[in-house]
């Protein structure tokens, strides 16, 4: 990936994947600081191009009851503190296309929800703000059709655009990642691995989502090898009592030594 895609990014090892990483959705100023303070530690160490990312809101919920957001504004603002306080570009999704407009005066990143990349308007209205447009590909898909998509953006006068891949729905209640389709979506544009939505079981009877974070490594092992721009991992010091996406995410207490892991695997990678 070209990292002037995003000019804020630091231009660490261009030879690196680059990483989205923060928690599911903004629950507090003070969390957000403490998870970003923390992953920059360990990325600069690493030599990780990082964009920190936060959901100002959570449109998408199984149940009425679950958690959404703090405020948009307020969640915004937040993220925009991160940006400042840390000097890193940050990313965020819009669900609405009154949403591009307001989330693109405070971060860098505008990110497509994977139930609504065919949305043309929202696309549309995301690529108009001029700001990076990160296209998750919908979980009924193919890496294929995932052009369009792209194609939307850049007829928009908008070339700075990534595709993120977040699995395919398999069955009822898992989701699987087909790793062919990392190529063909680099052809594109560059191409993210979702390693901790990929592990999500949607759809229990509980209607809260589940996940697999013990597959965590073994996913984003296969993302490196297979030569993804990109990962994108979501992260919490305490993923059991975290607002939303608990189930899936990374403690953060565990990040260093997996990102340790793969930058061995992709430095190892890069010799061939």
């Amino acid at each position: 990936m070209k990292l002037d895609l995003i000019p804020q990014i630091k231009h660490l090892d261009s030879d690196n994947f680059f990483l989205l990483a923060g928690p599911c959705a903004i629950e507090s100023e003070d969390m957000a600081l403490r998870i970003a303070e923390k992953v920059i530690t360990i990325t600069d160490k690493l030599e990780i191009p990082y964009v920190f990312k936060g959901s100002f809101k959570k449109a998408n919920r199984s149940r009425i009851d679950s958690f959404t957001g703090i405020g948009d504004e307020k969640a915004l603002k937040i993220l925009r503190k991160v940006s400042e306080t840390f000097k890193v570009p940050t990313v965020t999704d819009i669900h609405e296309v009154s949403d591009a407009a307001m989330a693109a005066e405070y971060v860098d990143v505008l990110q497509i929800p994977a139930f609504l990349v065919r949305q043309t308007d929202l696309v549309v209205a995301a690529a108009e703000t001029g700001k990076v447009v990160n296209l998750k590909k919908g979980q009924f898909m193919s890496p294929e059709s995932m052009k369009h998509a792209v194609t939307k953006v850049t007829d928009c006068n908008n070339p700075q655009v990534m595709v993120t891949d977040r699995g395919t729905m398999f069955g009822y209640q898992d989701m699987i990642v087909d790793f062919r389709g990392i190529p063909t979506m680099r052809e594109f544009a560059p191409t993210v691995l979702d390693v901790t939505h990929s592990l999500q079981q949607p759809n229990q009877s509980s209607g809260v989502t589940g996940g697999r974070p013990d597959m965590i490594e073994t996913i984003a092992r296969a993302g490196v090898v297979n030569h993804v721009d990109g990962l994108f991992i979501e992260t919490h010091f305490d993923p059991a009592h975290a607002k939303s996406d608990g189930a899936n995410m990374l403690d953060l207490q565990h990040l260093e030594k997996l990102l340790t892991h793969l930058v061995s695997i992709r430095k190892t990678i890069n010799k061939f």
